[in-house]
């Protein structure tokens, strides 16, 4: 990979008006609607939960119980904590009574992998684990063989998960990662949860990413603004958020080990990174569609990802390919600010 991309991929973020203070003032000191933020570490990124309340306690505690929602689907999916359904299921190849919002987030991934051809597949896991074992102590330091690629890539198949009367079965050896899917997933709960306790104003983003509903006291919508790569304080677009999600991916944002310089976005396709974009960005009604459906554009590269959105309705995307050039989709201009 080119040194020069290197430098940069890091200031490709998604920055949200107000929780970065870089696009949208908060409301002035007095005005009796507040602004009431917080941000947390969970699910291995961070996390802010921002709204709009009269009441600093009520806000508090919807923000509390946001927060909560985010808890549970990383206690459930997290690959990091070792009694997690995700981590059981991995090591078993079963798992017996499987909680509602894993399944469903099982099932999600089976109809993105369907409608991107494979692009999207959470059974990468064994190849990511190849990679991981080259560029680790011990490890070649070198990318995998062909050979050992092909043998992995036996273990990659989404159509192999069964899911039965509340129980998931993989083949022997298989494994999932959930990465690509389970953040947006917990951003709509949170979102769900800021709803069911009145909140009609706010945004929750998890590392990129966000869901934006109601919009500030002013009538103006949340503003999200995508960061030029060579320009640290420049913006290559500006989206007005109400009630969408907005989701970024790309190969800035971490590498397997620091000499190797490589993609965290795998194609499940042919086992190798996929390096053809230097992000996609998603919009979409909810999350976890959003989250989805930018991963599945990352690997398909330019034709074939936007071949893919414009069939899908209500998702619109951007991708920013390796030379530079911002691509879009049929309808993402109608976002922008």
């Amino acid at each position: 990979m080119n040194s020069r991309y290197t430098a940069f991929f890091a200031l490709i973020i998604i920055t949200v008006s107000l929780a970065s203070g870089c696009i949208n003032p908060a409301p002035e000191e007095g005005e009796e609607i507040q602004l009431f933020q917080q941000t947390r570490s969970i699910m291995d990124t961070t996390v802010t939960i921002a709204v709009y309340a009269s009441e600093e306690n009520e806000a508090n505690e919807a923000i509390d119980n946001a927060f909560g929602e985010i808890e549970k689907v990383d206690s459930l999916m997290s690959p990091s904590k070792e009694d997690s359904q995700l981590n059981l299921l991995n090591k078993e190849a079963e798992l017996q009574g499987a909680d509602p919002a894993f399944i469903y987030v099982l099932e999600r991934s089976v109809y993105y992998s369907e409608i991107s051809g494979g692009a999207f597949d959470i059974t990468i896991q064994p190849v990511l684990d190849l990679w991981k074992s080259k560029f680790s102590p011990g490890g070649t330091y070198e990318p995998p063989t062909p050979d050992e690629l092909n043998e992995t890539l036996k273990l990659v198949n989404y159509s192999e998960i069964r899911i039965e009367d509340g129980n998931v079965t993989l083949q022997p050896e298989m494994k999932m990662a959930v990465g690509g899917i389970a953040k947006g997933y917990a951003v709509d709960m949170a979102i769900e949860s800021l709803e069911a306790d009145g909140i009609e104003n706010a945004f929750v983003n998890a590392g990129g990413d966000g869901k934006y509903i109601g919009r500030k006291p002013d009538g103006t919508a949340w503003i999200v603004g995508l960061q030029n790569p060579d320009k640290n304080e420049e913006y290559v677009t500006a989206i007005r958020a109400e009630d969408v999600a907005v989701a970024t991916s790309g190969n800035y944002e971490r590498y397997f080990n620091e000499s190797a310089k490589m993609s965290h976005i795998s194609d499940p396709r042919t086992g190798y990174p996929s390096t053809s974009l230097i992000s996609s960005t998603a919009i979409a009604k909810d999350a976890i569609d959003a989250d989805a459906f930018a991963t599945a554009v990352f690997v398909l590269g330019e034709k074939e990802g936007l071949k893919m959105i414009e069939t899908v309705e209500g998702v619109e995307c951007m991708i920013i390919t390796e030379d530079r050039r911002l691509v879009y989709s049929s309808g993402f201009k109608e976002y922008e600010a």
